[in-house]
């Protein structure tokens, strides 16, 4: 016998292998009918119950029992996925209205799996066998199941628009579908209005469905993206969860009362309790899970003073308390597969029932037609009953006799059994009357028969008096609330208290921030407290303040700027080490932070960089307003030379540079022509050999130079004790340098009520009033300010603003 061999390329048969095994997955068993709503195996599950009589009046069945007819009829799968979707047709949290009523564990809203099989049992509710009435009429299509030893339904007659009321969620092979569930009055509504007009837009269908209903209530945010799934199929919908606010006699308490349909409520509150934990939401004392078969309760106790509405944000924002779901009405059609907007999926399921409707006319018809067929002959019958009998008595057998009827009245041969079958108290004149009756109520279904199968008004009127039936039956008030106010998006701004903050930057790059009030004033001469724990080696090289929604720019060793919010530098307390600025900010490989100033406005400004080899260079703030992710260049610098300060000016203000040895240098801005980003800048001040320059302040002449060493003293001096020269000078003094001051480490303007923060390299800060440093001459060395360890020195110093 000659092999058959059809040759073919390893592309084509894996991409024909693969669409057929996509289609099954498709049509078999992810995604539900366009027109029953259901997936196979809920269909299969509902047919087997239904004809296993497991009906909603009759006693429960054990789960096994149901899944064991499932799976070994119609649905070849796990019985595990059997029983799943058995149960999920069971959780009242999980549909609008359950088509299996289940007795026993049937799982929780806190994701709590159901008891085992063999422990639950189920029913049919009510609902669903409107879904299954018609069945035995020839309604629907039927198809064999998986071993051709019994039939099962295409689809289901289905009187309840199920795939609007309960939705459907599902992921195929290279498609997903998630359909969100309705009000069923809602949805009958629609439907009405449908028939009444059948060319009604999906936007006129919106003014009776008001928007998805969720099982789990909530509020949904009636939006532009919602109604774009109602007209386009796709789109997306906001839920946030139902909450008050009651007030204590301790403060107030955040209430939750419904949550987001398919949110669990367990992860729900841990996740409540791991932010809260972890500080990302602050002011919450107490959390309590008050659920009971009322109802969800969650309760969330805050601290005094606290601002709900905040906690409110932070809970929205970082949980599961509001959540976007897609819309993705995407359903099959026999084996098709259709994007579902409002008007399609009514538009389907009246197709449907048109065709249920007609497929069950017919078939009363025909039974009608028949039974009116044997009425007509037992009439006859009666009519002459002494010769039936005759001809009955007289005849051999009962073949004899049905052909002796036939030919006697001509009549058919299923009218002759009937009169054969007949009982003798069907002779009696009240049983005549009943054939006679019985005949005219026949002839009156068959002529209404025939009336609704020629006219296609009254079919739809029976489909609009089937959908108001169900409407009043099984129709519930509407469970979520539709929120027609704009969503506003909550930003991570909006979260963040606006506060007074310090920012440290140390010698290694890492940082942290500090509330300013973590400060108190002491008096100058102290020790100091405790700002930041340091590595070994690791100093504090920079302190900052802004508000935590300041923009903070990062100038690197490279002459690169970068933005950073303040709060996004976590918070931490006076003994944290902060958090590696690597992880803020993407800096390149060998660049250290070397500046960090602070800005909320740029309009009309300029950054003034000052170099270690006394180059400066102004450039207008604008060109920094849009730094990109990896930074922009801020200056050209030489290999050997580094930032060491920059500040923002308005423009015409008094320059003031100062070195480490103790020169300084006073000139007019005037004196600097603004400069592109990439210019290295011009001389500031000439500096002597073996001297650097540590600092650059936009001075103010009504201020004072406050001048700090690295031993820890510092003096005050009038900016006009410092002579206006040219720049590019070898400036003049401004601090006696000494074995016992140390060198100059940073220069301030200030007045006489401004407060003085002081850093050294072990992390130590003090904060004291500038009226306590003595106003001097330029060649002084100044007063101790802050009391050091040997191996200790100042590296940092701020102003932070008036006495409190």
């Amino acid at each position: 016998m000659a092999e058959n061999i059809v040759e073919n390329s390893i592309e084509n048969e894996m991409q024909s292998s693969y669409i057929d095994y996509a289609m099954s997955v498709i049509v078999g068993r992810a995604l539900p009918d366009a027109r029953d709503g259901l997936k196979p195996a809920q269909r299969r599950i509902l047919y087997a119950m239904y004809r296993l009589n497991n009906l909603h009046d009759q006693q429960t069945k054990k789960s096994a029992r149901v899944v064991g007819e499932v799976i070994g009829k119609y649905h070849p799968h796990g019985d595990m996925a059997a029983y799943e979707t058995l149960v999920r047709m069971a959780q009242d949290f999980s549909m609008n209205h359950m088509l299996v009523e289940g007795q026993g564990n049937m799982g929780s809203v806190d994701g709590d799996p159901p008891a085992a099989q063999r422990y639950t049992e189920v029913r049919l509710r009510k609902i669903a066998e409107e879904m299954l009435v018609d069945m035995d009429k020839e309604s629907v299509p039927f198809m064999p199941n998986f071993d051709n030893t019994e039939t099962e339904p295409v689809v289901l007659p289905s009187k309840v628009p199920n795939l609007m009321i309960n939705g459907s969620s599902g992921i195929a092979v290279g498609v997903a579908t998630n359909i969100l569930p309705h009000n069923l009055r809602e949805v009958c509504s629609a439907i009405a209005a449908y028939l009444d007009n059948m060319e009604i837009t999906p936007q006129e269908l919106l003014n009776y469905v008001k928007g998805p209903d969720f099982p789990t209530g909530g509020i949904v945010f009636y939006d532009g993206r919602l109604i774009e799934s109602y007209i386009k199929g796709r789109g997306s919908v906001t839920i946030r969860a139902r909450v008050s606010i009651e007030k204590e006699k301790r403060g107030e308490r955040i209430v939750i009362n419904e949550i987001p349909y398919t949110v669990n409520k367990a992860s729900l509150i841990e996740k409540i309790g791991n932010l809260v934990k972890d500080r990302v939401i602050e002011g919450i004392s107490d959390l309590r899970d008050e659920s009971d078969k009322k109802g969800i309760r969650i309760s969330i106790e805050l601290k005094a003073n606290t601002n709900p509405d905040y906690v409110l944000n932070a809970l929205y924002k970082h949980t599961q308390l509001q959540i976007t779901m897609p819309v993705m009405n995407v359903a099959v059609l026999g084996n098709r597969l259709l994007n579902l907007n409002i008007r399609d999926m009514i538009k389907i399921f009246v197709e449907h029932r048109f065709g249920v409707v007609i497929n069950r006319t017919n078939y009363d018809l025909r039974i009608a037609n028949q039974r009116k067929h044997i009425v007509d002959g037992l009439i006859i019958a009666t009519g002459d009953i002494d010769n039936v009998v005759a001809i009955i008595r007289g005849s051999a057998n009962s073949s004899g006799a049905k052909e002796a009827l036939m030919a006697k009245y001509g009549i058919t041969e299923a009218q002759a059994a009937a009169i054969l079958d007949m009982k003798l108290s069907k002779l009696t004149n009240l049983e005549v009357n009943n054939l006679k009756a019985e005949k005219e109520e026949l002839e009156n279904s068959i002529n209404y028969y025939n009336s609704v199968l020629g006219s296609k008004e009254k079919v739809y009127q029976i489909i609009k008096d089937e959908t108001k039936e169900i409407a009043e039956k099984y129709g519930i008030d509407r469970r979520t609330a539709i929120e027609t106010s704009e969503l506003v998006e909550i930003e991570n701004e909006d979260l963040i208290k606006d506060e007074d903050s310090i920012i440290i930057l140390t010698k290694d790059g890492y940082m942290k921030r500090l509330p300013m009030d973590v400060y108190k004033n002491q008096g100058r001469g102290g020790r100091g407290v405790i700002s930041i724990d340091l590595k070994e080696g690791d100093f504090v090289k920079q302190v900052v303040r802004c508000m935590t929604k300041d923009y903070l720019l990062v100038i690197t060793s490279a002459g690169r700027v970068y933005w950073l919010k303040g709060y996004v530098v976590p918070e931490g307390g006076r003994y944290a080490q902060g958090k590696a600025a690597v992880n803020l900010i993407s800096i390149a490989e060998g660049e250290r932070i070397e500046q960090i100033i602070n800005t909320r406005d740029f309009s009309g400004k300029n950054l003034i960089f000052a170099t270690r080899r006394g180059r400066i260079k102004s450039t207008k703030a604008e060109l920094f307003s849009r730094p990109r992710a990896n930074g922009i260049r801020a200056i050209k610098l030489n290999e050997d030379d580094i930032v060491v300060g920059v500040c923002l000016s308005t423009g015409g203000s008094n320059v003031f540079l100062a070195t480490r040895n103790g020169k300084a240098i006073r000139f007019m801005e005037s004196d600097l022509r603004h400069m592109g980003r990439v210019a290295s800048g011009v001389r500031g001040i000439r500096l002597k050999p073996n001297d650097e320059l540590v600092d650059v302040v936009v001075a103010d002449p009504k201020k004072n130079i406050i001048t700090i060493t690295e031993r820890g003293y510092g003096k005050a001096t009038l900016l006009e004790r410092y002579r206006l020269q040219r720049r590019g000078g070898g400036g003049v003094i401004n601090l006696k340098v000494t074995e016992k001051t140390g060198k100059v480490v940073r220069v301030l303007d200030g007045e006489q009520d401004d407060n003085v923060i002081i850093f050294n390299s072990k992390g130590l800060s003090i904060r004291f009033n500038a009226n306590a440093i003595r106003v001097t001459g330029r060649n002084a060395s100044g007063v101790r300010l802050m009391k050091l360890e040997a191996d200790a020195k100042v590296v940092d110093a701020q102003i932070v603003g008036k006495e409190m």
